[in-house]
């Protein structure tokens, strides 16, 4: 390796980890103000950089709104997703993942989920930033559809499952936890969840 390229990959890599203080900061802020809440003057200030040195990074407010989205889906996947595949197909990989899926929406040290909190605040406002959300919800909301398919192929749900209700309600039921352990800060909700979820897989 030449001293230049030596130099330009120190560079890069200085700046891949600037990045990422950048977007953990970005996630930080957004876990209490939502979206909406990130500016590039008080991300700046948050990470002692001038809103300029931001902007290299991103290049517009906009740009980086999509790249906060895409890191959290990527965090949400380690988190929520991975630990799950593990299991075997069917109603232990879904009950894992949607048990995960509760405990990163009604942790109070975590950011919430980006995928309830953010339809709130982009639901009626058509942006790229909308369509890169949304295109994490609909993988998201994919992935639980065809674990509930696996669960009825392997005999662990009934064949008359709706799977469409049944995503429905699993959605709806964290939807409530977000709500009632952040807002109302209502901390039986996530053991009152579970047993919803569980009284969903037994009917």
């Amino acid at each position: 390796m030449t001293i230049v390229e030596k130099n330009t990959f120190t560079d890069y890599a200085k700046g891949a980890v600037t990045k990422a203080t950048i977007l953990q900061s970005a996630i930080d802020i957004a876990g209490r103000d939502g979206l909406e809440g990130i500016t590039i003057g008080n991300l700046a200030e948050r990470v002692q950089m001038s809103k300029s040195g931001v902007f290299a990074h991103f290049g517009s407010r906009d740009e980086l709104l999509i790249e906060v989205i895409r890191e959290y889906y990527r965090r949400f996947e380690r988190d929520v997703f991975e630990p799950a595949i593990s299991l075997s197909k069917g109603l232990p990989r879904l009950r894992k993942m949607i048990q995960n899926w509760i405990d990163v929406s009604s942790d109070k040290k975590s950011a919430g989920c980006f995928f309830i909190s953010g339809a709130i605040e982009y639901d009626d406002r058509p942006s790229e930033i909308r369509d890169e959300l949304l295109k994490s919800v609909e993988v998201w909301r994919n992935a639980i559809r065809r674990a509930i398919k696996e669960s009825i192929d392997a005999g662990h749900l009934p064949k008359k499952t709706d799977v469409e209700q049944m995503l429905f309600q699993i959605y709806s039921t964290v939807l409530g936890v977000h709500h009632d352990t952040r807002f109302l800060k209502n901390q039986i909700s996530k053991s009152i969840a579970n047993k919803v979820i569980e009284s969903l897989f037994k009917s």
